[in-house]
């Protein structure tokens, strides 16, 4: 199985979807718990709800392997990103509801971790920075989000429900100001709650890629995933989708306006 696959597009957009992957190689899933293989804390259906994204001309990676192999949107030294709060690690060994993901002694150790760093989360981020670094090449800049969703309520992690919409720019580090704020403006009005940089501001992909002073903006988006899929089966669910689809259109077109009016007037041409 290969680690990703990649749709280069044309425009100063690269979308990362790390989180949607459901491979996991025999010889993991053979030590992993029952509660594990339902792999619910996976990111269902992103690439489909974001199957727009292509025709708008945006480049698109997408993970095969679950989070459950290595966590590809958290630090390779396994630092906290939350310090204070539970803690997702690289090589998770717990679901977010706190159940084991493997049979008693079958984590992986330091070398098992070593091997999945170097098997699976590196290829991603050296594609990730290639097609960072291509773009932004080509267009004197470049715009990634990242693209993400959850269960709506997760006592283990955050108090509450969470907003139907997460925004994160590592608290407005990882993007510039005015992209920040059409983004927010985009998604307003539309019936969802939405909150800027609250429980989440953004993983290690949003935190490490983006910027500002290099012309490379991040954002990431988390999701509540009710609001497009069941959690009762983890089926599609086509008639939410297709309303929530309106509003990410909104929130990608608004991040590419904002690159047009800030950076073609900079350009020279031959």
């Amino acid at each position: 199985m290969i680690p990703f696959s990649l749709v280069r597009g044309k425009c100063p957009l690269i979308i990362s979807i790390p989180h949607a992957g459901t491979y996991i190689p025999d010889d993991i899933k053979s030590v992993m718990t029952a509660a594990a293989l339902r792999l619910p804390d996976t990111d269902w259906h992103i690439p489909r709800l974001y199957d727009f994204a292509a025709d708008m001309g945006a480049t698109v990676i997408s993970a095969h392997y679950s989070r459950y192999v290595i966590d590809l949107n958290r630090p390779p030294d396994n630092a906290a990103l939350y310090p204070g709060q539970t803690k997702v690690s690289l090589c998770p060994d717990e679901t977010f509801e706190g159940e084991a993901i493997y049979q008693q002694g079958a984590a992986p150790d330091a070398a098992g971790i070593s091997y999945r760093l170097s098997s699976f989360w590196q290829p991603y981020h050296d594609e990730l920075d290639r097609q960072v670094e291509r773009v932004r090449k080509q267009h004197g800049y470049a715009i990634l989000y990242d693209a993400h969703s959850i269960k709506g309520d997760l006592p283990r992690l955050f108090d509450g429900r969470l907003p139907d919409l997460n925004l994160g720019t590592a608290k407005g580090a990882s993007c510039a100001g005015p992209m920040e704020q059409r983004v927010w403006d985009a998604v307003q009005g539309h019936g969802y709650t939405a909150i800027l940089n609250g429980r989440f501001i953004g993983g290690y992909i949003t935190r490490h890629y983006g910027d500002p002073a290099r012309d490379v903006h991040a954002l990431q988006m988390e999701i509540v995933r009710e609001n497009y899929m069941n959690e009762s089966d983890f089926s599609f669910a086509d008639n939410r989708a297709g309303n929530l689809r309106v509003v990410l259109k909104s929130a990608i077109q608004a991040m590419l306006d904002w690159g047009v009016a800030t950076y073609t007037p900079f350009r020279t041409t031959a």
